[in-house]
């Protein structure tokens, strides 16, 4: 581990790979960045990462979800949203909508213009609040603080950075900040001791993490850090910004079983889900009208 000119511990890389994209059904191009039960334990309380684009033709008609909360946040185009008790948003490009799922939601999600290209993050409820009440949340880009020095701007989703504070509270404690580094600048991100970070690459190639002496890496790259409490980041290229998601949050330590479209604490909550879904009751009754 090295320490930072204040005694801070900095993060080491503990694991990076990047990122293939893969078809999913016809016209929708995805990037799992989270996959398997072995990167669910690594990065609890964190189930999945997806960076989707799809074409107008193509979208998600009412599906279920229940157990976790869920970060939409749109790169470009936009998302028609739509939920069974009532609640329509569209997102376009720089917004944000949360959704708590809790008991039990149903909604759909449609392209709103022909090229679309976002991220959805799933982050895991503790299993007292799992089957809390469904919410939704929309932040417009507008709305997202931000600041910028030195080259480094950051949209602060969750969390804080650079003295300024998301208003997004979260069931999870976590962040989520989306850091564009201008060609030979740097960041100094802290992060709680105890929580889980990684870093996911939207553009750029040169890429330093944790170490000036590292090797740099480029975009579609997951980086996983280990303990400390400095994030550090480097952009070596002379000529192209890098830009990344920095995500982390507190450890819920939990058993959690993820299946489709539930996550939950055990197989038999997952069975649960699947039949109050298909009996449309215990959360899912708006079931009946869909």
């Amino acid at each position: 581990m090295s320490h930072s000119d204040d005694n801070r511990v900095t993060r080491q890389v503990i694991k990076n790979f990047f990122v293939k994209l893969q078809e999913e059904g016809e016209g929708a191009l995805v990037r799992n960045a989270i996959t398997d039960r072995m990167d669910q334990k690594l990065l609890d309380p964190f189930v999945l990462l997806v960076e989707f684009s799809f074409s107008l033709s193509v979208g998600y008609p009412d599906h279920p979800h229940r157990g976790f909360e869920s970060l939409t946040y749109i790169l470009k185009g936009g998302i028609v949203h739509n939920d069974l008790k009532g609640h329509k948003s569209i997102i376009k490009a720089g917004d944000v909508q949360w959704m708590t799922a809790g008991r039990g939601i149903i909604h759909s999600e449609y392209p709103e213009q022909e090229v679309n290209n976002g991220l959805q993050l799933w982050i895991n409820l503790p299993s007292i609040h799992r089957m809390i009440e469904p919410k939704n949340l929309e932040l417009s880009g507008s709305e997202i603080p931000r600041a910028e020095e030195d080259g480094v701007e950051v949209k602060v989703i969750a969390g804080d950075s650079m003295g300024i504070k998301s208003p997004c509270q979260t069931t999870t404690p976590m962040m989520y900040l989306d850091f564009t580094l201008k060609p030979g600048s740097q960041t100094h991100q802290t992060v709680p001791e105890s929580w889980t970070a990684f870093a996911y690459i939207l553009e750029g190639d040169e890429g330093l993490f944790s170490s000036m002496d590292s090797s740099a890496i480029s975009a579609h790259n997951v980086v996983v850090f280990g303990p400390g409490e400095l994030v550090s980041v480097w952009n070596k290229s002379s000529s192209r910004s890098l830009r990344f998601l920095l995500i982390a949050g507190k450890p819920i330590g939990e058993p959690m079983v993820q299946s489709g479209p539930f996550v939950m604490s055990s197989q038999a909550e997952i069975d649960m889900a699947f039949e109050d879904y298909q009996n449309a009751k215990n959360g899912f009754e708006m079931a009946k009208s869909s």
